[in-house]
């Protein structure tokens, strides 16, 4: 069983070694660091990017990732991404990354908690864990698998790829955006 610590490890220097493939000259950050786990610099447009990596070790058949309050804060700047690693337990299996804009995990933490903490077949009470809590599961951010590609762009020109459930239930009163989400007062067409 592979402890917190090194589960961090393994996915951030996964992530880097993934950024340097992709044409990114990628440098860790001190620990401590609230929203960057990685400072990249695009080797050839001098594109600058900050990433905040969570991992989550995975069996194969599921996935998902604690997203808590710092996760759901909006984006200062249009270059804020994440890279949510799974590592496979299996050591002879590849990682999967999936790559997303910091605004887009914010939206699908909140909504994930929210909607469960909220579903109307569950007896008010029942469920009562804090937003810091929040779990999302893998196939939330499986359009965003692999998307390597999308990081040359600003983040605010980025396709939406959450399931379309998720802007049905970011309309809804239960449920909404998380506080200072931009897309409370511009909410994107639907994706």
């Amino acid at each position: 069983m592979v402890d917190t610590k090194q589960t961090k490890t393994i996915g951030e220097h996964w992530a880097a070694s993934e950024l340097a493939r992709h044409g990114w000259a990628p440098a860790m950050t001190r620990d401590g660091l609230a929203r960057t786990d990685i400072l990249a610099l695009h080797t050839q447009t001098g594109r600058m990017i900050q990433v905040q990596v969570k991992t989550s070790m995975s069996d194969g058949s599921r996935t998902s990732w604690v997203l808590g309050t710092n996760a759901q804060l909006p984006a200062i700047a249009d270059n804020e991404w994440f890279v949510l690693a799974a590592i496979p337990k299996d050591p002879t299996q590849p990682p999967r990354g999936f790559i997303a804009p910091r605004d887009h995990v914010a939206a699908a933490a909140w909504i994930s908690h929210m909607a469960w903490l909220t579903e109307p077949s569950v007896p008010p009470g029942q469920r009562n864990a804090g937003v810091e809590r929040s779990r999302v599961q893998g196939e939330v951010f499986a359009g965003y698998d692999g998307r390597w590609d999308q990081l040359t762009s600003p983040t605010t020109e980025t396709s939406i790829l959450l399931p379309p459930a998720y802007h049905r239930l970011a309309l809804e009163q239960r449920v909404g955006l998380p506080p200072n989400h931009p897309w409370r007062d511009d909410m994107p067409h639907p994706w």
